[in-house]
């Protein structure tokens, strides 16, 4: 039995991004106006905070300006404001007569912020641990929920440091610690790994649309060109028809962009990549030339939860809240999920604070199911809710074509969100798979001045594991992968992930290159079989600083 230490702290919550520090900073203020002495812990994989940070971004600022009113007084890291739109549809050698006039008023961003998420959550982990009741821990990622004998979540286990790649100890090894707590607050991210677990434990998502997710692939260039504070966005080509999606070009100081594709994962097609679709966008006659002469210089991936309101699971239980991307905080139609995350975690925060001075008894639960229920409360009386409400059914349409989900999306445009009505339908991305069903599109095997091969990407992710560790991809039965995946399927992992992680040696089976994962959780998702579960691994990932 390995002996483990144990820290007790009132709130913990896991994952510092928007959503969790946000939730930090919010609750600490609370604290201190009550005079109540609490302890909150914030814990993170990266190993400096923002490195597993990843978003477009045109930042709506309207929930970090409600925490922190002086933000942008005190340096909260913002790249430009947005001087102007544009919204362009696609063919494959123009601009489609479907692009209308101006851009729709989803897409109309001007005085926006365009920033990095990255930097703004290392700008927030020092916001939250100028705190007295707050720290914040990097390079510690929770591994394993822990319950006491009623079921209720009574902490979490920091993950094993120092294990080979056999799962056995090295010399120097070391137990994760079992941080115990009234409060935990899951905030990992979009697919986060323990909010998985909890949400299959409790039935958290019963009686709720599947989630349906997409795959963003980011790069930041510098070209020739000023761009700074321009925004476009396009639509359509490269991707088929039955496919949701789209790409942005934001404009920041320095002669740089950022730069990125959105694919929906319900396609159905068994061979599409997410990081070709990327790269073909790239030579469009119209994205070409703002490129030309310039070169790439990051490079990331993460998945992003579409769904909307119908697919978010119950956001409480026993001595737990759901935050963020975990809990599917995401505006699909606005491409926006930021501010939604950040709000999502003051919301969590004044259910807490209350719960707190409603318990001053130091023996009792404070954060029970029925106290936590004021968190779901405070969300429906919230801008935030009225925001995902307005947009309920706009993904879910576009599962029957682009035609369909554009008359849907004009809808409720139109109608302010009041149609289409009721709640639509719809069915998880690793069902729609069709057996050996593919829609070619061009994979650029060599680099060029537009397109990069996928292990070049990854070199610049930053992305680095240590390889005598326990791979984190893990298979539940490798011989569904070489034997009914590879006659129904072709092995869609080879194609899906956006990070040559998974790499097909035809006889000798699959190769699983777990270094150079960039923690998108897109096999986790996408595998038909959903056979492969990732979990954190003890060290390692992609370093998104200024991405």
């Amino acid at each position: 039995m390995v002996e483990r230490e144990t820290l007790p702290v009132d709130v913990l919550v896991v994952g510092a991004g928007p959503s969790g520090l946000s939730f930090a900073i919010s609750l600490a203020q609370s604290f201190e106006e009550q005079g109540l002495e609490k302890m909150i812990l914030v814990i993170d994989k990266a190993g400096e905070f923002g490195h597993h940070t990843l978003s477009g971004a045109v930042l709506d600022p309207r929930a970090l300006l409600e925490l922190l009113p002086s933000a942008e007084a005190d340096g909260f890291p913002i790249e430009a404001k947005v001087l102007g739109d544009k919204f362009w549809m696609f063919t494959e050698t123009g601009k489609s007569l479907m692009t209308p006039p101006k851009p729709p008023k989803p897409f109309q961003n001007k005085g926006k912020w365009i920033v990095s998420a990255a930097d703004a959550v290392a700008w927030m982990a020092e916001k939250a641990d100028s705190y007295e009741c707050c720290e914040v821990y990097p390079s510690t990622s929770g591994a394993e929920v822990l319950y006491d004998d009623s079921g209720r979540v009574r902490g979490v286990r920091t993950v094993d440091m120092g294990l080979d790649n056999s799962g056995k100890p090295k010399s120097n090894f070391e137990p994760g610690m079992d941080i115990e707590a009234d409060l935990v607050v899951f905030a990992e991210g979009t697919r986060g790994s323990l909010a998985k677990g909890l949400m299959a434990k409790h039935d958290l998502e019963k009686g709720c649309n599947p989630q349906l997710w997409g795959v963003g692939i980011k790069e930041i260039w510098e070209v020739e060109h000023d761009l700074e504070g321009q925004v476009i966005h396009t639509g359509l080509w490269p991707l088929p028809r039955d496919c949701y999606g789209g790409a942005w070009i934001y404009g920041m100081p320095n002669n740089r962009l950022s730069i990125g594709f959105v694919s929906g994962m319900d396609h159905g097609d068994v061979s599409f990549d997410y990081h070709a679709v990327m790269q073909s966008w790239k030579k469009h006659p119209m994205i070409a030339p703002i490129l030309k002469g310039g070169k790439m210089i990051k490079y990331g991936a993460k998945t992003v939860p579409e769904g909307g309101l119908f697919s978010m699971p119950k956001l409480y239980g026993d001595g737990f809240v759901l935050l963020g991307d975990s809990a599917g905080f995401m505006n699909a139609q606005r491409l926006k999920g930021l501010h939604l995350a950040m709000k999502s975690g003051m919301l969590a925060a004044d259910a807490a604070a209350a719960a707190f001075k409603a318990t001053p008894d130091e023996g009792d639960h404070a954060c029970t199911d029925a106290a936590l229920a004021a968190y779901d409360q405070n969300f429906r009386a919230s801008w935030a809710f009225e925001e995902l409400y307005g947009v309920r059914n706009f993904r879910q349409g576009f599962q029957k074509g682009f035609l369909s989900g554009a008359v849907g999306a004009a809808m409720i445009m139109v109608t302010g969100g009041k149609l289409p009505g009721g709640r639509k339908g719809c069915e998880s991305d690793h069902e729609r798979y069709k057996l050996k069903r593919s829609v070619s599109i061009e994979r650029p095997d060599n680099n060029n001045d537009l397109q990069s091969d996928r292990l070049t990407s990854v070199f610049h992710s930053g992305s680095i594991h240590e390889e005598d560790q326990p791979c984190h991809l893990v298979i539940s039965d490798p011989d569904i992968c070489t034997s009914r995946c590879t006659e129904e399927y072709g092995n869609p992992c080879q194609h899906f992930c956006p990070a040559e992680v998974y790499e097909w040696l035809g006889d000798e089976g699959l190769r699983v290159n777990f270094s150079n994962c960039v923690h998108c959780k897109t096999c986790d998702i996408a595998d038909p079989y959903q056979i492969i579960d990732w979990v954190v691994p003890a060290e390692g990932g992609p370093v998104y600083t200024g991405m």
